[in-house]
């Protein structure tokens, strides 16, 4: 994931094995590996020609979010396990969560149902 979020293009099978020269790995392998992905819906791909051009489904901040949301979803308590992430941040971190907060808070201005509240940001905190 990390050579295709790095790329500005969608990359062939030979083109992510070439970025990959710390290990000694198969062109099967790496076919392998892009193809599981692409079935899990990771990475779209396309033909050209002969070959598929892979490039990411979502950018690295989107895939890591979801990462975020689905541990989130499997404690029994998400408000705990909220405060507990956020006592853990740094100060700056802990800054840019307030920012993204107070801009999301703005842009939602008109759009919140009566069953949100002011702490649903609709982050996909009303999730599961």
């Amino acid at each position: 994931m990390e050579v295709l979020w790095e790329s500005r293009d969608p990359m062939t099978v030979r083109q992510v094995g070439a970025c990959l020269t710390d290990r000694d790995l198969a062109h099967t392998t790496v076919m392998t590996v892009l193809d599981r992905l692409a079935k899990k819906g990771f990475v779209r791909r396309q033909r050209v020609g002969r070959a598929w051009r892979y490039r990411p489904a979502e950018s690295r901040e989107a895939y890591v979010a979801e990462l975020m949301l689905t541990a989130l979803d499997q404690t029994g308590d998400r408000q705990a396990a909220l405060t507990r992430f956020a006592k853990s941040v740094s100060g700056a971190e802990a800054e840019a969560l307030r920012a993204a907060l107070e801009t999301l808070s703005g842009s939602d201005t008109g759009t919140n149902t009566g069953a949100n509240t002011s702490t649903n940001t609709g982050t996909g905190a009303d999730r599961g």
